[in-house]
Formats: C-alpha cells, sequence, structure tokens
C-alpha cells in the first residue's frame, strides 16, 4: 500500500529536531525507519509530520564509559553485531541483533529505534528488561533516565513524551560471573516472534545466582518482566557440572532434599509462563505460546548459564 501523505523533516541537529517536535503538530519522530514505514503503507499510523532524526551526528556511537554500555539512537543493529564489546561482554544482545528481520533491515534498523516503538513483539525490549537497562530521553527541559521497568506502558505506548526523543540507552556493564541469552521462537526467519525469552545470570564463586533478569517477547500487551521466574532463580546453586566438587554437592543435595539445577530450571521457566498473557492468532493458540514460553525461558537460563561458567 502507499503511505499516506506528509511533511518530512530532515534536522541537522538535535536542538532543531527537538524545536521541531515542538512546533509542530502530529509530529512521529523516525531514525531507521523500519517499524514506522511498515505501519504507514498499512496505514496504522498516519502523522501528518515525520522528523528524520538520521543525519544528525553524534548519535551513531556504541562505547563502554562510566560503567555502562552506551548505544547512541543512530546505533544500527548491524554495529550491534559488529562490536567487540558486544561480542565480549554482552552475548545476549549479540543473541538478539541476529534475529531481527534480515541483514537488509539490519542495516538501517535501530536499536533505540525499537524500543521506542513500544511494540512487544520487538525482540529489544525483552533484553533490555532482563540487563536492567535505561532509558535517557531528551526533551526541552534536558535529558532524564528512565528505567526499562517503567518505560512500557501497553501496546506501543511508553513512557517517553510528545516532546521528547530517545537519545540513548545505557546498560550496566555486568560484573564477573555473568551471562546471558535471548532464544526466539518463529515462523521463518525473520519473522515477529510466536514467543522469545532473555535470560541475564550473574554467579558467585560458589555457583550461586546473584542476580538474575527474564524478559519475554510477544506474550502480553507490553514487554514482560518476569519477575517470579527471576526469584526462583535468585539463591539458586549451579555448581559447575563434573568433578570431585559437584560429585560432592549432588550428594549433599540428595541428603538434604534440595531441588537440583534441572528442578529449579523447571519451577523458573513454569513461573515465566504464568505470568505471561498471550492472545491467539496464526502464530498459535493461547496454550501453545505459554508452553512455549516455558520451553524457550528453560533454554535461556540453560544458555545463560553456560556463559556464565556453570554446569546448569
Amino acid at each position: 500500500m502507499i503511505p499516506p501523505q506528509f511533511d518530512y523533516h530532515a534536522p541537522g541537529g538535535l536542538d532543531e529536531a527537538l524545536g521541531l517536535l515542538g512546533e509542530l503538530d502530529d509530529a512521529k519522530v523516525m531514525s531507521g525507519g523500519q517499524s514506522l514505514l511498515p505501519m504507514l503503507k498499512l496505514r496504522l499510523a498516519g502523522p501528518a509530520n515525520i522528523i528524520d532524526i538520521g543525519r544528525i551526528p553524534g548519535l551513531d556511537t556504541i562505547e563502554e564509559r562510566d560503567g555502562c554500555l552506551r548505544i547512541g539512537a543512530l546505533v544500527t543493529e548491524t554495529q550491534l553485531e559488529e562490536s567487540a564489546a558486544v561480542a565480549e561482554r554482552y552475548p545476549i544482545l549479540l543473541d538478539t541483533a541476529r534475529v531481527i528481520a534480515d541483514p537488509l533491515v539490519r542495516n538501517r534498523a535501530t536499536v533505540c529505534g525499537n524500543i521506542a516503538h513500544g511494540d512487544p513483539a520487538n525482540d529489544h525490549p525483552a533484553t533490555m528488561l532482563a540487563l536492567r537497562a535505561h532509558v535517557v530521553a531528551t526533551g526541552p527541559n534536558g535529558e532524564r533516565t528512565i528505567d526499562i521497568d517503567d518505560f512500557f506502558h501497553g501496546l506501543f505506548m511508553t513512557a517517553l513524551g510528545e516532546d521528547e526523543i530517545l537519545t540513548e540507552l545505557r546498560i550496566p556493564v555486568p560484573p564477573a560471573g555473568s551471562g546471558g541469552a535471548y532464544v526466539k521462537l518463529e515462523r521463518k526467519v525473520g519473522d515477529y516472534a510466536v514467543a522469545g525469552a532473555a535470560v541475564q545470570l550473574t554467579l558467585d564463586d560458589d555457583g550461586k545466582v546473584t542476580k538474575a533478569g527474564v524478559g519475554l517477547t510477544n506474550l502480553g500487551f507490553a514487554p514482560i518482566r518476569a519477575t517470579a521466574a527471576e526469584e526462583t532463580l535468585l539463591g539458586a546453586d549451579f555448581v559447575p557440572a563434573g568433578g570431585l566438587r559437584g560429585a560432592i554437592e549432588k550428594i549433599r543435595d540428595a541428603i538434604t532434599s534440595a531441588p537440583d539445577a534441572d528442578e529449579v530450571i523447571a519451577a523458573a521457566a513454569q513461573a515465566a509462563a504464568d505470568m505471561t498473557e498471550p492472545v491467539e492468532d496464526r502464530r498459535g493458540s493461547v496454550e501453545y505460546k505459554r508452553n512455549m514460553a516455558r520451553v524457550l525461558t528453560a533454554r535461556a537460563i540453560r544458555k545463560a548459564l553456560a556463559r556464565a561458567g556453570a554446569g546448569g
């Protein structure tokens, strides 16, 4: 289909973009356009004005600074895939970027745009929930930082003000002993998720979970942080498999009737599934999607544990 008529604006600086956003009626900000343009073609959106921030300098950087990985508003999925820091310390982000659409889309699509769109079917929201990210929104009064838990309000609804632009994502640098994973089920390569699960874990030297983050994709009207699953994982003991220590721990668990790793993972995965509110559509029934939430969460937990150095 052909998009409805709109006026196109390409500001050369952030101040100019914010000025236009404040002056123009019915304006929509566009970064990569890979979510907005399809909605225009389907007539699901029809803003009178589009403000393209793609030419604004300084918004396309990705770097670790002040204890955070900082992802600028114009950083593309391809840049995320090619970042050495992401590959080394944030494998969950690499998992996520690689399953978004196809290379042509990823060359244009931006990470921040994926978040700002507020679509629960997008992949990055679950990952950012698991990573405890922070959103930087810039408006006429300067910057404000929004906790990711407070950002998603519903279907295509976020905490961004009408006069604000999402300019950066900040992800705390994970401590030693951390590992994360994103697992997605899709009907075909590049499709939206039937369901998806993001898990980020931190283990201490004894293999005990000290931090846990679990996010779910396309399983409700907003991205879901599965707090019940996180609580199940916190304090759980995932000692390295094999060796004398592993054998001793297994004997101890048998004597004390403590749940083993498989039981903890199963309980956490079920807790995540119980928090979902999927809708039946061509991708599956409510029951099927809820069961996939359980299966995918268990797989993501095991992958995250392996990356954190536990036997799991």
